[in-house]
């Protein structure tokens, strides 16, 4: 997670309670990142918790689920969450705040695909 994401989660959190991700592709907008009240959003069995995100000054982590067939594309990759400027006109709660999470991406090393099982 970037340091501004980090920021906003602190913000999010103030204003919401605390806070959960879901990722589940799609086209547009679907593929962003959602940000939700923690539990507003029913996971399933078709979704995977890829880990919690430990922001400085919250007191519980920010849960991260991804759609199993996204996961599937996704796997190989390191994700970062981070904020940028700009609307997104999806059901997330820093919509109406002016920002929108995004996911950056890198491929994992061999080394770190190995560590993984992902080789």
């Amino acid at each position: 997670m970037s340091e501004s994401a980090g920021e906003w989660l602190r913000r999010l959190t103030d204003l919401h309670g605390p806070l959960m991700f879901h990722q589940s592709g799609g086209c547009c907008d679907g593929s962003s990142p959602m940000c939700f009240p923690d539990g507003e959003f029913r996971i399933g069995p078709a979704d995977v918790h890829l880990g919690d995100l430990m922001v400085e000054g919250l007191a519980k982590p920010v849960g991260f689920w991804m759609a199993a067939d996204q996961y599937e594309y996704w796997k190989h990759t390191q994700l970062t969450v981070d904020v940028v400027k700009g609307r997104g006109s999806g059901f997330s709660v820093e919509a109406p705040e002016g920002v929108r999470f995004l996911i950056r991406s890198r491929l994992f090393t061999d080394k770190e695909s190995e560590a993984l099982g992902l080789l």
